[in-house]
């Protein structure tokens, strides 16, 4: 037998059981409603097709000469930094990389930041892909507690603790996957004289930003004083595009680490030059042309997450403030693995156990951007079970 590195021994697990019984329903043709799933192209939203295809033949003749760009065709970049500037944070083109995703963003971000065996700072619940990034990576993950009695704000006296002098950077996710806490502008401040104070990096995950349901733009990281913070979106969620798979890192801080940073990221992608020249062609078009996509897409996350807001009233969790997603404290209802295969079992609906996402005590984890009368047959099944 040909013997393997090290890390494929980190992704020989064993399906777990809610997932073992799904593979077994599925395999029956039975029909499933996914409650965990964020992709909203199958809910319902789509990216309107006739602007897509506009910005598709606009793309195809200027791509007929190879002409790459490490940091992504200078267009695209212009359109990104102008759509920021609409939101009241000015960043440069040139401090703008284009990538093929937030997960690429993410590795990209942690090769530059860390040495193998440094370690990066991530919030505890957290997105599950996160160690697997790390762990090809080289990085090990530290987590800090968010704070769920207190709407899942940053324990910055565990965070502060937790701090070596291998910490390299802080993760800061805000809309945060899956309790829906938007960080405030206070939280952001602490970060950013802690982050100032022990010569760390910030990676801002904006990715659900478009989607708050509270008043005010979002608090970032990147209009503080921060030495160094690394802003990631793409169009995954932002105009439900995931299969474009366009994603950016928006660099800024102090000059001088600005500068080595953009050289870095500029080199790590001239290596592979991953993006889709396609993709990265129709981004301006798409981006001047979906105001009016967005506003009606925010709408309808917003109006479902009123739905299951009502559904689950009574019940104890905390409204999401952003995001697509919800956690419910189960409390002494039963064990959380439980309930979510019941559910499974029971009523076909798949939500996740908390412990998936590193989370204390007993909840489900859902998202509530399914239509609405899936959603609401759904929690009236999940209110059923809990009860």
């Amino acid at each position: 037998m040909v013997n393997l590195a090290s890390l494929t021994h980190h992704f020989e697990v064993p399906t777990n059981r809610l997932y073992l019984l799904r593979d077994r329903l599925l395999q029956e043709k039975k029909v499933i409603i996914d409650l965990v799933s964020g992709n909203v192209n199958t809910q319902g939203i789509t990216f309107p097709p006739h602007i897509l295809k506009r910005a598709l033949t606009r793309a195809v003749p200027r791509t007929k000469v190879y002409r790459p760009d490490p940091l992504g065709q200078k267009e695209a970049r212009q359109a990104i930094s102008r759509t920021y500037a609409q939101d009241g944070w000015r960043v440069p083109p040139e401090q703008i990389l284009l990538t093929p995703g937030t997960s690429i963003s993410y590795w990209y971000a942690m090769k530059i930041l860390a040495n193998p065996g440094d370690e990066i700072l991530a919030p505890s619940p957290t997105y599950p892909l996160f160690e697997s990034i790390a762990q090809m990576a080289g990085v090990k993950l530290v987590s800090y507690r968010l704070r769920e009695k207190k709407r899942w704000e940053i324990d910055f006296d565990d965070m502060e603790s937790i701090i070596t002098p291998r910490t390299r950077a802080i993760i800061l996710i805000s809309p945060h996957n899956p309790t829906g806490a938007v960080t405030t502008t206070a939280e952001v401040q602490q970060l950013a004289e802690l982050a100032s104070r022990k010569n760390l990096a910030i990676i801002s995950d904006e990715v659900f930003s478009p989607f708050l349901f509270g008043p005010g733009p979002l608090p970032r990281p990147a209009q503080t004083h921060a030495p160094l913070v690394i802003t990631l979106n793409g169009f995954s969620k932002m105009l439900a595009l995931p299969g474009s798979k366009i994603g950016w890192m928006a660099v800024s801080g102090t000059l001088e680490t600005v500068q080595r940073t953009m050289r870095a990221l500029d080199m790590i992608s001239d290596t592979f030059l991953p993006v889709n020249e396609f993709a990265q062609n129709a981004v301006s078009t798409l981006l001047s042309n979906s105001r009016s996509f967005q506003k009606k897409y925010q709408t309808a996350i917003r109006e479902r997450m009123a739905l299951a807001g009502k559904l689950l009233k009574g019940k104890p969790f905390i409204a999401p403030e952003g995001g697509f997603y919800l956690a419910i404290d189960l409390g002494k209802n039963g064990v959380e693995e439980e309930v979510a295969c019941d559910l499974l079992e029971k009523h076909r609906i798949l939500t996740h156990p908390g412990y998936f996402y590193d989370m204390e005590g007993q909840h489900l984890i859902l998202s509530f951007v399914s239509r609405p009368p899936v959603l609401r047959r759904a929690l009236e099944a999940v209110m059923a079970e809990i009860r």
